[in-house]
């Protein structure tokens, strides 16, 4: 017997202004704790990038791919903008404060999921009760005032926004003890502070896993040109790498953990720590520009000519390491450019592969536990790894249980 909860994508709709896809069009992930390898976690996401952008104006590419990808929208138009200058440069203009651009809109990406999402994910039972001083706290945040781009200066409103509402403390401090600590200073903050986010974080502990990710499995391909090449190569090349991706025979992991400027240390990441890891990076991107160190010095990006007419871009944003490929046939006479191919590597695709980290961790789970203990696993795992698409959760009933409802 099977039971099924569904767990949509909720808050996360409309925050830029336009309607979501709908999910028979988005796709899902499909979650069945304890089955085994590859069923324990299936995506139905097609790979909509290479139908729909072929044969389109190559000016219409960047709109096209931030309406695909609606709920990282700002990411993919410039991730697909940085390419097609890499692959014809002059083309069309070269965008301008990419890196600026790049931490506004991961800033508030990361304010949205933490109020958004975390209350509802990490919750322990139906009732919300951080929804509400979630929600307040997210209304009063300077960066998601009206155009908050035309403001002189958000930044010290917003970090002095982020210590009054979500840390409670200086966010230097908070910082340094992250760093020194990892998921200890985690545990130890969430349990002297009593305000929602402490207390959501506090409550959602029991949930975790103690097996840390591998640090080896840490996606870094952009670390240098010879492995981007590779890369591009793969995404070129093999049929169906864009869906199930993996990197030097393994599967691999993205996110604010896996950052260029955030040099390994050693410290143990389990899922619920990853949660102290996006805190983390919002407190940097929060903070004044010092490059590699915080504000629009922190996340990368870079593009890369990878052949005639050919370009590679990639940029780190709030849910990992996104890359755009594309290809762009030689113009006739006065014809307006068009797109030969594009390809779109997502941070979903690495994170929730059905052999990843991800997957072994729902295949591992017992499936004979109370559906409500397996679920809230399943939901931290979901706000640590951050999917762009919904969720639905199948217990497989025990035979016992079966009885019992029948």
């Amino acid at each position: 017997m099977n039971t099924r909860t569904t767990v949509p994508t909720g808050a996360r709709t409309a925050t830029r202004g336009v309607e979501p896809m709908t999910t028979s069009l988005a796709g899902c992930l499909r979650v069945a704790p304890g089955a085994p390898l590859p069923l324990a976690l299936q995506s139905s996401r097609p790979d909509w990038a290479p139908r729909l952008a072929r044969g389109q104006a190559v000016s219409a590419l960047p709109g096209l791919m931030a309406s695909l990808f609606n709920l990282c929208g700002h990411a993919h138009r410039l991730c697909s903008m940085l390419s097609i200058d890499a692959a014809a440069p002059g083309l069309m203009p070269a965008p301008q404060q990419v890196a600026q651009r790049l931490r506004t809109e991961t800033a508030q990406e990361h304010i949205r999921r933490i109020g958004l999402d975390w209350p509802r994910l990490l919750a322990a039972d139906a009732q919300g009760s951080w929804a509400a001083p979630a929600q307040a706290a997210l209304q009063a945040c300077p960066l998601h005032a009206p155009a908050p781009a035309t403001a002189a200066d958000p930044w010290p409103a917003t970090l002095a926004w982020l210590e009054d509402q979500l840390l409670q403390m200086p966010a230097t401090t908070w910082l340094r003890a992250w760093q020194a600590c990892g998921a200890d200073w985690l545990h130890d903050w969430s349990r002297r502070h009593a305000g929602w986010l402490p207390a959501l974080l506090r409550a959602a502990r029991d949930a975790d896993s103690a097996a840390p990710l591998r640090p080896a499995n840490a996606l870094r391909v952009h670390a240098g040109a010879s492995d981007v090449r590779t890369l591009s190569a793969a995404m070129a090349e093999e049929a169906g790498f864009c869906l199930q991706p993996h990197w030097q025979g393994a599967n691999a992991h993205t996110g604010s953990w896996t950052r260029l400027n955030d040099q390994p240390v050693g410290l143990p990441l389990t899922p619920w720590a990853l949660l102290g890891s996006r805190i983390a990076e919002l407190v940097r991107l929060c903070q004044p520009d010092a490059p590699g160190q915080s504000g629009a010095g922190w996340l990368s990006f870079g593009a890369l000519t990878t052949g005639e007419r050919q370009g590679l871009a990639w940029v780190e944003m709030a849910r990992g390491l996104l890359v755009h490929q594309v290809e762009i046939d030689a113009t006739v006479g006065d014809a307006s450019a068009r797109v030969a191919a594009c390809r779109v590597l997502a941070p979903t695709e690495w994170n929730f592969h059905p052999r990843g980290d991800v997957a072994q961790r729902i295949a591992a789970l017992d499936a004979g536990q109370p559906a409500e203990d397996t679920e809230r696993r399943v939901r931290l795992l979901m706000a640590a790894f951050d999917p762009c698409v919904p969720f639905d959760v199948t217990h497989t009933l025990p035979a016992v249980q079966e009885v019992h409802h029948a």
